[in-house]
């Protein structure tokens, strides 16, 4: 929690989640030890010291599933001084959550509702019923952070006009270390299963804000997974800040000296790691647990993705045919001041290898504008590379320098804003224009779509996505279920429904549903009929 608390439903609402947060945030296998434990040893007597060395997540959760069970910890049991057992019931009070940045900090929002509605509190989407207001950000990227700043100001006019016989409107903001949460929108899910990373690209904060690379047990996270499926939930999405480099040293019969493969023409920042149950392990127990539920992964580094890991996507219809593939630059000499451990040739070559692997894969990958250095015949590989790769979707940012990267230390941030923007425009312009080539190859087609629920802009249209997670819009209607031939029925938020795209756009695909059915009856042959194309 940053900014300065008072005692009330605020600081409430912070000791509730900053106790929590430390032990949630070591991993088993994490050898590494965290901020907070090391202030420990030097603790100051103000609010904010005192905040930051609460009891921890974990003595929250045990307290939680337990309450008739005593802690032998003391520190656990009590409340600070200046907050009484009183103060920490949320008594009905409502809080709103603004969620800024990647899926890390959605689920990180999640987790902390589920720390706080344990507590009394409500949650509301209404931002003037708000008692209690969160933003939820990380400081990857300035323009986040700056974002959050500008945000403030404008809820404190919000604060100054609050009637005074309502409660006190208190606003903070949320940067959450997490281990693991359920973020259930429909009948999709997403999981934490690793966090951090080793791989120290020159112009990346995630090793300084989310750690070294921890991986959960392989256990854990199949047992979640069981329970997912007995919940009905249809799609889980493996999240990690580099979720293919997953190595599980839990076990002690996996640690052997057999080295981490990697893609081939690629290279790593770090010493080649030995032992653990590696990412295809898991995505191999994972997509066994049930062949209706969908597994998605991200996001990933193009370093990790092993002949293993493609033949298995290959394989495994319920293993969605969508990768990401980070590229950040088309230019090889950026790539190595970037410290990426791949040139244009090697990553290009990837592409290739993935497409040949896994027919009709969708692909989509970061790229960053004006890095350090960045010439104007930098920028056109880049534009090149996007049109030779043809990406289903892409995340194109400018680069703002983030203090204790390597950039900071070592390279000049030297390419002016407005060139930096100017080139941004014209990689978002490439971008669209060869996405909607790549989509408009569906048009005509029969796609399998799970419908998430009713489309934004229409209520008698339904919104879901297909394999290749392009969101796909159709009308509501009336249609067959193969699995009662003969009967009619309307689609519902967790059904797959066959759908025959009409219209592609570089974001969205339209169409008209055919029949609802599931994932092994999709690719029967008694669904061949459906998939014709269009006349």
């Amino acid at each position: 929690m940053q900014g300065s608390l008072r005692r009330g439903p605020l600081a409430c609402v912070s000791w509730l989640l900053l106790k929590n947060c430390r032990a949630h945030s070591r991993f088993p296998s994490s050898g590494c030890s965290s901020p907070e434990r090391q202030q420990g040893h030097a603790v100051s007597k103000d609010f904010n010291s005192r905040l930051v060395t609460g009891p921890t997540f974990q003595h929250f959760l045990r307290s939680a599933s337990a309450p008739s069970k005593k802690l032998s910890s003391p520190e656990a049991e009590d409340p600070p001084p200046y907050l009484t057992e009183d103060e920490l019931l949320g008594r009905q009070r409502k809080v709103y959550f603004e969620t800024y940045g990647c899926q890390m900090n959605v689920n990180d929002t999640e987790i902390a509702w589920s720390v706080l509605h344990k507590s009394g509190y409500l949650r509301t989407r209404n931002l003037q019923e708000a008692d209690v207001i969160l933003l939820v950000t990380c400081s990857i990227r300035e323009k986040a952070e700056q974002t959050i700043w500008n945000r403030l100001l404008q809820l404190k006019a919000l604060k100054t006009k609050r009637p005074r016989s309502r409660v006190p409107l208190k606003i903070g903001i949320l940067v959450l270390k997490i281990q693991k949460v359920c973020f259930c929108a429909s009948a999709t899910s997403a999981w934490s299963i690793m966090r951090g990373c080793d791989n120290m690209c020159s112009y990346c904060i995630v090793p300084f804000t989310r750690g070294r690379e921890r991986s959960r047990p392989v256990a854990s996270i199949l047992e979640e997974v069981k329970k997912l499926s007995e919940q009905g939930l249809k799609e889980v999405t493996l999240l990690g800040q580099n979720v293919n480099s997953f190595r599980d040293n839990s076990e002690v019969q996996f640690n052997s000296a057999v080295s981490t493969n990697l893609s081939r023409g690629f290279t790593t920042n770090y010493k080649s790691k030995q032992g653990g149950l590696r990412f295809a392990h898991l995505l191999d127990q994972v997509s066994r647990v049930d062949p209706e539920m969908r597994i998605r992964f991200t996001s990933p580094h193009p370093k990790d993705f092993p002949d293993e890991v493609l033949q298995l996507i290959h394989e495994r219809d319920n293993i969605c045919k969508q990768i990401h593939l980070p590229a950040q630059s088309g230019s090889s000499r950026v790539l190595e001041a970037m410290r990426r451990g791949y040139s244009r040739e090697a990553y290009v070559n990837l592409v290739h290898h993935i497409r040949e692997s896994i027919p009709g894969v969708s692909l989509s990958s970061d790229f960053i504008a004006g890095f350090c250095g960045e010439t104007e015949d930098d920028h056109l590989q880049t534009v090149s590379l996007l049109r030779e790769v043809q990406y289903n979707t892409g995340f194109l940012f400018a680069y703002s320098m983030r203090q204790k990267t390597r950039a900071y230390h070592r390279l000049q941030d030297d390419v002016p804003e407005k060139v930096k923007l100017r080139r941004l425009e014209e990689l978002i312009a490439v971008f669209r224009e060869e996405a909607t080539k790549a989509n408009e190859t569906s048009v005509g087609c029969a796609q399998l779509v799970l419908v998430e629920g009713l489309s934004k802009r229409s209520a008698t249209d339904l919104c879901g996505r297909n394999d290749g997670n392009l969101k796909v819009i159709f009308p509501c209607t009336e249609l067959e279920d193969v699995s009662s031939p003969g009967l009619k029925v309307r689609a519902h938020p967790g059904d797959y429904v066959l759908v025959k795209i009409t219209a592609a756009s570089s974001q969205t695909l339209k169409g008209h549903a055919l029949c609802r059915t599931t994932l092994k009856n999709s690719s029967a042959d008694y669904c061949s009929e459906w998939m014709a194309p269009l006349h």
